[in-house]
């Protein structure tokens, strides 16, 4: 089972990165329905994870 974080948590690019990889290795590269909605979070997560990191650079 995958983490899950609360609205406003924050966590690196690299560790959303490390967690999506890990979903599609666990999946074989097919994703379920599940899997596919979890995926879909990821991303969302892991872009505003490289948003703020882009901002703290700046």
């Amino acid at each position: 089972m995958s983490e899950i974080t609360t609205p406003g948590s924050v966590r690196s690019a690299a560790a959303v990165n490390e967690q999506i990889r890990s979903l599609w290795i666990r999946a074989g590269g097919y994703l379920s329905a599940q899997e596919r909605a979890e995926y879909e979070l990821l991303v969302v997560e892991w872009a505003e994870a490289v948003r703020q990191e882009v901002v703290a650079a700046a």
